[in-house]
C-alpha cells in the first residue's frame, strides 16, 4: 500500500496457481458467514460476533478455552481467530479456530496476512483452513514482526487486495472472505500522509471487488466518523455488510496505548473522562461499559448496521455487559437449535442424535467419535458397529493432569480432602448449588438451566449417598421457545424423560434394582443399567435397546429425537466415567508426601473408583411420572 520491496521469504511448497488444482471437498456445509448475515438482515435481526488472540503460554490457552466455552452460551454469530505478525502464530492460529468449530459450535473466521508469506505458505495455510471445516477468511496484509518494516515478500503480494483475489482464484468461493475498512484511514497512511481518507476508500473498494464478501473495520471511539464511512462507502458502489469493530475501554494504559497505535481519534469529552478516571481502575471498566453501550445502541438505531464486532482481548466482562446493557443476550426465549450445541464442521452440521451420558462433556465425545464417517441416527441401534474411537488426552478435555496453576488451585479448593462419604457428597451438592467455579470432575461445561427444576432433589439424592453427575427433568410439551427447556426454534413443542446418572455404593444399586422388580406400579416405569468398573454390567429391562429422552414436534418436520440412552454407548462411556475420579480428583493429592489428611482423601477417592457403580435411571412416564419416588423409598 505504500511501496514495495521485495525480500527473500522462507520457500513452501509449491503454491497452486490455478482454480483446476482445487479440488472441492465432497461436503459443502453451509452457510457461511456472509449468508448468516443475509438471514439476519431479511429477518431484521440483530447480531454480534467475538475476535481472540491466539494466547502465548499453554496455561493461557487452557484460560483462553473456558472463556470461549462460557461465552459460546451467549450465541454469537461467528468468532474469529487473529493471525500473529508475519504468520508468527499461524499453527497455533489454525489450532485454536478448528478447536472452536469442532468443540464449541461456533462458526469461525481465521484470519490470514500474506505479510512475509510467500504464495506458497498462504495456499498452505488455506489447505489447512480446509482441512478443519473452515469457510470463512478475514484476509489482510497484516503487520510485520516486532522491530520489521514491512516489505513484499519475493513471491509474496503487496496488498490484502491481491491476497483476496488469489484465493478467489484458486478457491473460487468456497472461503467467504472478510476485509479491513478504516472509517479514519489506515494507520501506516495516517502516520506517513501518502493515503487521503478518499484513496483508502478506493482500495477498500478495489477489495471489495476483488471478491471481498464483508467488512469489519477497525476499531473507533467516533461514532459519528463510522456512520460517515457507512455512507461513503456506499456512494462509492460499496454494498457488502459494514460491522463496526467495538474495542471496550478497559483499562487507562491499555486504552491510551491502542488508540496511539492505531491512531484513532478519540471525541474530547471520552479523552477527559478517561484521563479524570485513570488511577480509578473499575470507574475506568464501567465507564467503558456505558460509552461502548451508548456507541452501540446510537450504531444500531442509525439501521446502518444491525451487527457488532467486538475486539474482545480475550476478555469477557465488559462485551457481555454491553449486549445485556442492549438486551441483545437471550434471557427470556431460548435460541437453541438442539438440546446440546452442534459442532460447526464439515460432516458433523447435520449430525442430531447424541447419547446424553457426554452432556456435560461434548469433547471427549466428539474426539470419541471423529473418525466415524456419518452420524445417522440408525448408529444407536447396531451395537456390531465400530462406535467409538479410543479416547486421547486433549487439553479441552480437563484432565490428565493439564491444568493451569489457577485451575489447580480452584479444584483443590473445590473439591477440598474429603475424610468420609460425607465430605464427598458436600463436594457435590456444592457443586449442584453453583457455590464453586472450579471445573467439576464429570463436567466440563455449566448446569444447564434445567437442572434448577430438579435440584432440591438430586441434593436429596446426593446425601442418601447417589453422587449424580447427569440429569434431567421430565418435560411434556413445553413450548420449544422456553427459555428453560426449549430448543429448536418457535412453533413447537418439547419433550422429555426424567434422566438421573449417578455413583453409589453395591449395596446401593442393589436396593435400586430390588425395588424396580419387586413389579410395583409406581416404578413400572423405570429403566436402569448399572456397570462397575471391572464392565459388569446390570439392569432391569429384558431386552436392552436404545431409548429416546428427548425428542421435539415441529411444524413441517419429522420427529426430531436428539438424545438418547443406548446400552453399549453407556459401556464406553462408563470407562471414563471411572476413569475420571482419579484424573481428575484423587491425583491432585500426593499419596506418598502429602499431609495425612490428603492422604486418606486419596484413598477414599481411589475405594469410591474402585468399588462404587454408575447407574443410569430413565423413567418413560413422561407425563406423570416422578423418578425421585424411587430413591425415597430406598430413604
Amino acid at each position: 500500500m505504500n511501496g514495495t520491496v521485495e525480500v527473500e521469504c522462507p520457500k513452501r511448497p509449491e503454491s497452486r496457481n490455478s482454480v483446476a488444482a482445487f479440488r472441492e471437498p465432497t461436503v459443502r456445509e453451509l452457510p457461511q458467514i456472509k449468508d448468516k448475515i443475509a438471514h439476519c438482515v431479511e429477518e431484521g435481526k440483530r447480531f454480534y460476533s467475538f475476535e481472540f488472540f491466539p494466547p502465548k503460554t499453554e496455561q493461557g490457552l487452557l484460560g483462553l478455552y473456558e472463556r470461549i466455552a462460557r461465552l459460546s452460551r451467549l450465541e454469537p454469530l461467528f468468532v474469529d481467530v487473529t493471525w500473529g505478525a508475519g504468520g508468527s502464530t499461524s499453527d497455533l492460529t489454525l489450532e485454536l479456530s478448528g478447536n472452536i468449530q469442532k468443540f464449541f459450535g461456533l462458526d469461525v473466521a481465521m484470519h490470514l496476512t500474506c505479510t512475509n508469506m510467500e504464495e506458497g505458505m498462504v495456499d498452505k495455510a488455506l489447505e489447512e483452513a480446509r482441512k478443519r471445516g473452515i469457510r470463512n477468511i478475514v484476509s489482510l496484509r497484516g503487520d510485520p514482526p516486532v522491530g520489521q518494516e514491512w516489505r513484499q515478500c519475493k513471491d509474496g503480494f503487496a496488498h490484502a487486495s491481491d491476497l483476496v483475489r488469489h484465493v478467489r482464484k484458486v478457491y473460487g468461493d468456497y472461503f467467504c472472505l472478510i476485509v479491513a475498512g478504516y472509517p479514519e484511514g489506515h494507520p501506516a497512511g495516517l502516520l506517513d500522509g501518502k493515503l487521503t481518507y478518499e484513496q483508502e476508500l478506493n482500495y477498500l473498494k478495489e477489495k471489495v471487488d476483488a471478491g471481498g464478501d464483508l467488512i469489519i473495520t477497525q476499531m473507533f471511539y467516533d461514532v459519528d466518523q463510522f456512520l460517515r464511512f457507512v455512507r461513503d462507502c456506499r456512494s462509492i458502489g460499496i454494498q457488502v455488510p459494514i460491522l463496526p469493530g467495538i474495542l471496550p475501554i478497559q483499562s487507562y494504559s491499555g486504552f491510551k496505548r491502542m488508540t496511539g497505535f492505531c491512531r484513532t481519534h478519540v471525541p474530547e469529552a471520552v479523552a477527559e473522562t478517561v484521563e479524570r478516571l485513570k488511577d480509578d481502575e473499575e470507574a475506568v471498566k464501567n465507564f467503558g461499559i456505558e460509552y461502548g453501550t451508548e456507541m452501540c445502541r446510537r450504531i444500531l438505531n442509525s439501521k446502518l448496521s444491525l451487527g457488532l464486532h467486538f475486539y474482545t482481548l480475550n476478555l469477557e466482562k465488559a462485551t457481555v455487559s454491553i449486549l445485556e446493557n442492549l438486551g441483545l443476550v437471550p434471557k427470556f426465549e431460548s435460541v437453541r437449535a438442539l438440546p446440546w450445541r452442534p459442532a460447526t464442521i464439515d460432516g458433523r452440521r447435520s449430525e442430531d442424535v447424541r447419547p446424553i451420558f457426554w452432556a456435560n462433556r461434548p469433547a471427549s465425545y466428539l474426539l470419541r467419535t471423529e473418525t466415524w464417517d456419518d452420524f445417522p441416527n440408525g448408529r444407536w441401534g447396531d451395537s456390531r458397529s465400530p462406535a467409538y474411537g479410543e479416547l486421547r488426552e486433549h487439553h479441552l478435555l480437563g484432565g490428565g493432569g493439564l491444568y493451569t496453576a489457577d485451575q489447580l488451585e480452584r479444584m483443590r479448593e473445590a473439591l477440598g480432602t474429603p475424610q468420609n462419604l460425607h465430605d464427598v457428597s458436600a463436594v457435590f451438592v456444592k457443586f449442584l448449588r453453583g457455590e464453586t467455579k472450579a471445573p467439576f470432575p464429570w463436567a466440563s461445561e455449566p448446569l444447564a438451566n434445567e437442572t434448577n427444576l430438579i435440584a432440591a432433589a438430586l441434593e436429596r439424592m446426593n446425601w442418601q449417598g447417589f453422587l449424580t453427575i447427569n440429569s434431567q427433568p421430565r418435560v411434556n410439551g413445553a413450548p420449544s421457545t422456553d427459555v428453560t427447556v426449549g430448543w429448536g426454534g418457535a412453533g413447537g413443542y418439547v419433550y422429555q424423560k426424567a434422566y438421573v446418572e449417578f455413583f453409589c455404593s453395591e449395596e446401593r444399586m442393589i436396593q435400586l434394582l430390588d425395588a424396580v422388580r419387586g413389579n410395583t406400579p409406581e416404578f413400572g416405569s423405570l429403566s436402569i443399567y448399572a456397570i462397575n468398573s471391572r464392565g459388569d454390567l446390570r439392569t432391569n429391562v429384558r431386552k436392552p435397546r436404545t431409548n429416546a429422552v428427548t425428542w421435539g414436534i415441529f411444524p413441517d418436520r419429522e420427529v426430531i429425537q436428539p438424545t438418547v440412552v443406548c446400552p453399549e454407548s453407556f459401556k464406553v462411556w462408563s470407562k471414563e466415567a471411572f476413569a475420571l475420579w482419579k484424573q481428575n480428583w484423587s491425583s491432585i493429592y500426593d499419596p506418598e508426601n502429602g499431609t495425612p489428611e490428603e492422604r486418606r482423601a486419596y484413598a477414599l477417592i481411589e475405594h469410591i473408583r474402585e468399588t462404587f457403580w454408575l447407574v443410569n435411571v430413565v423413567d418413560n412416564n413422561f407425563v406423570t411420572g416422578d423418578i425421585f419416588k424411587l430413591f425415597a423409598r430406598i430413604g
